[in-house]
């Protein structure tokens, strides 16, 4: 029996990539709400590479937080060693262990998401 203060589950696997996707939705609608007139296309999109920003600095610190807490939880189970057997325990760690790799290529993907808000000055 595993006596750990959080229990690990399908659900906290899927945290950080359901923030990146929710994410790259959230900053791809705003991007084309900004530049759907196409009346004036060298309109500067000020407003919304601050509101992306905001949405991104948000998704980030989450992010974050899912991976520091898989990391503490899989070093408190003695992450690193090998375990050959199936047990409560191994199923634990792959889980954080799991999560902890999701989350850092998560945390990833919102950085590279967010990189066309940074470069690009208006809608062309």
């Amino acid at each position: 029996m595993i006596h750990s203060e959080t229990r690990d589950n399908l659900w906290t696997l899927i945290a950080a990539p359901t923030i990146w996707a929710l994410h790259f939705l959230v900053s791809y609608i705003v991007a084309a709400a900004a530049c759907v007139p196409n009346v004036a296309i060298f309109q500067a999109i000020a407003g919304p590479r601050i509101l992306i920003a905001v949405i991104t600095a948000i998704a980030l610190v989450a992010i974050g937080l899912i991976f520091w807490r898989a990391r503490r939880e899989w070093k408190g189970h003695g992450g690193g060693s090998v375990h050959d057997t199936d047990t409560a325990t191994g199923r634990e760690r792959f889980l954080e262990f799991s999560t902890l790799l999701l989350a850092a290529l998560s945390f990833v993907s919102v950085v590279f998401v967010a990189l066309p808000a940074l470069f690009v000055a208006d809608c062309r």
